[in-house]
């Protein structure tokens, strides 16, 4: 029996900050396969997946949605005869519904010796009451659905803003186990119990989800947005540059709320914009660039950005980035510098001038 744990999560939570620790604490000495699904595609960060021995299986498609089914379970059951793993991780896109993921792996279940394990959601807590107001079709999804919800960011929260947080998950979800913990301070036996509670709950889902669900919403091609490689756009750094300095909710970043009619696909509302630049860049030009996207509307709503980009000294930076925040910090030398963007209402030709692209 293959286990399968579906590590989810919006834009930047910090899933595969997650999925390290996992790794090193939680299911090291185990057979593993990631499975990701990114949205956007360029690649940006170094291979430390590959590195630790992690087979990896990508997947440009821009969700796993219903429509790619057949795609998923061929990809899947392919992992599965080809490596024989213990367990099989799976890493959607920072926009994909939980939902929608967890289907996929149901119907590969019938003909497969697999089990869903567990569905965790990664959430930043300091961003989790505006991405619900803005965003909750898809924010909303992945906190439903989740059999644990893991907390990041809470070492940058006050205690009030930690408990107010966990009190609105708890809104969309009563049974979940939720870990609130700064990661740094967690054991391997209380993720490990957390993990387990939350699989318990598992049977849950099975007895009250309904699947016959309406899919209008994937009616259409899904496509690869740019012909790029691979994105990890979806990291957690603590040490990172902070504009939130009053710890007060922005409760929009937009000035207006996607959350429609909860029949969206990721492509009608979020755009992946990537380029690869030349582009010798001054310290001035970096800090430029980022303050003007974590803190202004000028250039869409900017909700990931990261990058790996030469600066005029021959040095190389790399910088993550997510609503009011950012971080940057030395990178390795690349074959050239490459950059990524996701949010929405993106004015493109903007965002040219501003990278100098």
């Amino acid at each position: 029996m293959t286990k399968v744990d579906i590590i989810s999560g919006f834009l930047g939570a910090g899933k595969t900050t997650f999925i390290k620790k996992l790794l090193s604490d939680v299911w090291a000495g185990e057979k593993l396969v990631l499975i990701e699904n990114e949205f956007g595609e360029i690649g940006i960060d170094g291979g430390f997946l590959k590195d630790a021995g992690i087979e990896i299986t990508e997947m440009n498609s821009g969700c796993i949605c219903c429509t790619l089914v057949g795609d998923f379970s061929k990809a899947l059951v392919k992992v599965l005869d080809e490596y024989h793993p213990d367990r099989v991780i799976i890493e959607p896109s920072g926009v994909g519904k939980l939902s929608d993921v967890a289907r996929a792996i149901e119907a590969v279940e019938k003909d497969a010796d697999i089990e869903i394990d567990g569905r965790i959601t990664v959430v930043d807590g300091k961003k989790a009451k505006m991405y619900m107001k803005n965003f909750g079709e898809f924010f909303k999804d992945q906190v439903e659905h989740a059999s644990t919800i893991v907390v990041s960011r809470t070492q940058m929260m006050t205690d009030e803003k930690v408990e107010e947080c966990v009190h609105t998950l708890r809104e969309e979800n009563a049974e979940a186990t939720i870990i609130s913990t700064p990661w740094d301070e967690l054991g391997k036996e209380a993720i490990s119990h957390a993990l387990t509670k939350g699989a318990e709950i598992e049977s849950l889902f099975e007895d009250h989800e309904d699947h016959d669900h309406d899919h209008d919403h994937c009616d259409h091609d899904h496509h690869d947005h740019h012909d790029h490689d691979h994105d990890h756009c979806d990291h957690d750094h603590h040490d990172h540059h902070d504009h939130d300095h009053h710890d007060h909710d922005h409760d929009c970043c937009c000035g207006h709320d996607h959350d429609h009619h909860h029949h969206h696909h990721a492509d009608d509302v979020f755009t992946s914009w990537g380029k690869e630049t030349v582009h010798k860049y001054t310290e001035e030009e970096l800090d430029y660039l980022l303050k003007a996207l974590s803190e202004t509307t000028s250039y869409g709503t900017i909700l990931r950005s990261k990058g790996i980009i030469q600066m005029t000294d021959g040095g190389w930076k790399q910088f993550d980035l997510v609503p009011e925040e950012y971080e940057v910090r030395e990178g390795q030398p690349d074959y050239t510098g490459r950059i990524c963007v996701i949010g929405t209402d993106l004015k493109e030709e903007e965002l040219l001038k501003l990278f100098h692209v």
